[in-house]
């Protein structure tokens, strides 16, 4: 029988929200567009070729080549700050209104298919949500953005990693996560896109792992020793959390959960 969660947590991107093909020359140009002073004339391109160059430097020093075990953060605040002051670029608009401004601008998005329905079911059914998400924004920009994109959520707290130091998959954002649901790790699910970061990182971190590849557009695997579950639609979870008919002798757990 299907042991129903006491709560479920979410990855954002691809997961909770598919965002559009990342543009951020559009999102350098929204800021400059409002810059009061930009005394050397500095281009949309211009910003990004630092930006890249800074991105480069960051990874270099934090993660190597291997992106997903990136174990730390930095705010896209500080990002921001290096990056304009840079070029003498001012604004008259707070951190954080430049920073909505960017990601609005630079990665559009959109509710993942059926996400709001099941995200209703899981309320009415008594079943608790979160957010946790590997991201530069805080954690503050990335509720106004679940809360201008999705019509209604109930998720008690949404975590993004820049404002807590650690990544997933790294253990200490897990842990937190838990100790702010104050559940232990076999009550929750976690639902992510990326196997490593989401999927891997929830599994050893003691939660059980829900894999939702749809918008994932990298030819990622799970390591065949991660028990996990797949969902192609959300509307095949809340089949999953209503089914109470037992297991048939052999089914594995992490067999797809819709073939589509």
């Amino acid at each position: 029988m299907c042991v129903k969660p006491e709560m479920i947590l979410f990855d954002y991107g691809q997961t909770l929200i598919a965002e559009e093909k990342f543009a951020p020359l559009k999102g350098n140009q929204a800021l400059l567009d409002i810059a009061v002073k930009n005394p050397n004339k500095v281009t949309a391109r211009q910003v990004q070729e630092l930006a890249n160059a800074l991105e480069k430097d960051l990874r270099d020093v934090l993660a190597g080549e291997d992106r997903n075990h990136k174990v730390l953060d930095v705010t896209h605040h500080a990002f921001n700050r290096y990056l304009y002051d840079y070029f003498e670029v001012e604004f008259a608009e707070s951190p954080d209104y430049l920073e909505w401004l960017f990601w609005s601008k630079a990665a559009p998005g959109h509710p993942t298919k059926n996400i709001e329905k099941l995200l209703f079911f899981l309320h009415q059914k008594g079943i608790r949500t979160g957010v946790v998400s590997n991201m530069m924004n805080t954690s503050e920009s990335l509720s106004r953005r679940l809360n201008t994109l999705l019509e209604e959520h109930h998720f008690e707290f949404i975590l993004a990693s820049s404002d807590y130091m650690f990544r997933k998959p790294h253990p200490r954002i897990f842990e937190l996560a838990l100790a702010k649901a104050k559940l232990t790790p076999e009550k929750v699910w976690f639902c992510g896109d990326n196997p490593v970061c989401d999927i891997e990182g929830a599994y050893y971190a003691g939660m059980k792992p829900v894999w939702y590849p749809v918008y994932n557009e990298g030819n990622h695997r799970i390591a065949a020793d991660i028990p996990h579950i797949q969902i192609n639609d959300w509307m095949d979870l809340i089949g999953m959390l209503e089914d109470s008919t037992p297991k048939r002798a052999g089914e594995k757990e992490n067999e797809e959960a819709s073939k589509s």
